[in-house]
């Protein structure tokens, strides 16, 4: 009887430890932020009702940074040109209607610095010229997004030209590709030039962002999802002075990048939750029998 109190007190200070102390400790290192669902209850919304097909023509004064891949317009630069002109590649539009939020995108329009609540943006504040014309591009990108999209898609539209991600083998100007070393040699020529590219790539954006911005591969494992929920949000909330810019998501817009940074960070969380029932209930099964065990064999000889 005296093993099985022992262990009892040894289960109970684990599990206070784990769910009480850890849990508080983290709030008291990180100020607590509550969100607002993805409502930028900052930005007014103007009560203009964009027109799609104004939109349309007007994207034209977009494309001369910005490609739309899903409407035959292609990027005017490749990564590495626009990473030297602005310091960062300007994202394909294709899928911005998709994940930003609609007030966010016609407020990010009319002054993207005001919007993101970043000190420096390379795109300058008045390329709609109007608030008007702000909201009818925000209805066109709205009206030709997908209606569903990847986790993958919304990452890489929304974070991936700034973060990499080793363990999704992306990098910021794209997947790394699948190339063969040469068998006489052992080299890998076109892996090198990617890797010299990636590194051109890092170096603008560096000079541009301040610092080069982390690798995403084990964020939802170091960060919780709240935290990622509100830092994403209202990076300037949590995190104040920091150079990530505001991005406008959707609540569902999140929930794709969140899934994104799960399955590439984690992915034997829906086994290992599944499984660790499972190998607790052993551990038990395992310790009644033990304990039946040692009385069994001990049993008159004390």
């Amino acid at each position: 009887m005296k093993e099985l109190k022992i262990l009892a007190v040894v289960v109970f200070f684990t599990l206070v430890t784990y769910w009480g102390v850890e849990p508080f400790a983290h709030s008291q290192m990180h100020k607590h932020v509550e969100g607002h669902e993805f409502a930028y209850p900052d930005i007014n919304a103007t009560g203009l009702k964009g027109d799609a097909a104004k939109g349309k023509a007007a994207i034209a004064g977009c494309t001369s940074c910005h490609g739309i891949k899903s409407q035959g317009m292609k990027a005017p630069m490749d990564a590495l040109a626009a990473s030297a002109a602005y310091g960062v590649n300007p994202p394909d539009l294709s899928n911005a209607g998709a994940i930003y939020d609609e007030k966010f995108l016609a407020a990010f329009l009319e002054n993207p610095a005001h919007a993101a609540k970043a000190k420096k943006m390379s795109m300058p504040a008045g390329m709609a010229g109007t608030k008007q014309g702000a909201a009818d591009i925000a209805a066109y990108l709205i009206s030709i997004a997908p209606k569903e999209i990847t986790p993958k898609e919304a990452f890489v539209t929304a974070c991936g030209r700034c973060h990499a991600d080793r363990y999704g083998k992306w990098t910021q100007i794209g997947d790394v590709p699948k190339t063969k070393s040469n068998i006489k040699t052992g080299n890998d020529v076109a892996l090198t030039q990617f890797k010299v590219n990636v590194a051109k790539y890092q170096d603008k954006l560096s000079d541009y962002m301040g610092k080069l911005p982390p690798d995403l591969s084990i964020i939802a494992r170091a960060r919780s999802e709240h935290y990622l929920k509100t830092f994403i949000e209202d990076p300037q909330a949590v995190l104040k002075g920091t150079a990530m810019p505001r991005v406008g998501l959707t609540k569902e817009g999140f929930e794709k990048v969140d899934a994104y940074l799960e399955e590439t960070g984690d992915p034997s969380k829906a086994l290992r939750e599944k499984t660790g029932p499972w190998v607790l209930g052993f551990f038990v099964i395992f310790t009644l029998l033990a304990y039946g065990w040692y009385k069994s064999q001990w049993k008159g000889l004390k």
